[in-house]
């Protein structure tokens, strides 16, 4: 089922409408409403591009971010041996040196 509304309808909207806010009210409240969709719109669009920037980065260049968590990965591996070989070589000249 489709909803519309039809032209009479908009009118007596419109008549309440007229009648809650009154006739010098109602150009402000129009400005502020179309404020407030420009807004709207705007943050949307730029939801938009940023998202198309990091899809458009991602697909340029797909073995960059998996290059570099993979050697991230192996420095990170890196620095625990050589936090275990200094371990070992402390235990190996303390017991050398007893």
């Amino acid at each position: 089922m489709v909803y519309f509304i039809s032209g009479p309808e908009i009118i007596f909207i419109f008549f309440i409408f007229l009648l809650v806010f009154g006739a010098d009210k109602i150009p402000g409240l129009a400005r502020t409403l179309a404020k407030g969709m420009t807004q709207v719109r705007q943050a949307t669009n730029e939801i938009k591009t940023e998202l198309q920037k990091s899809v458009d980065d991602n697909l340029e260049n797909p073995t960059q971010s998996v290059t570099k968590d993979i050697k991230q990965e192996v420095g990170n591996i890196s620095k625990e041996f050589k936090d275990i070989e200094d371990s070992v070589k402390r235990d190996f000249t303390k017991q050398n040196s007893s």
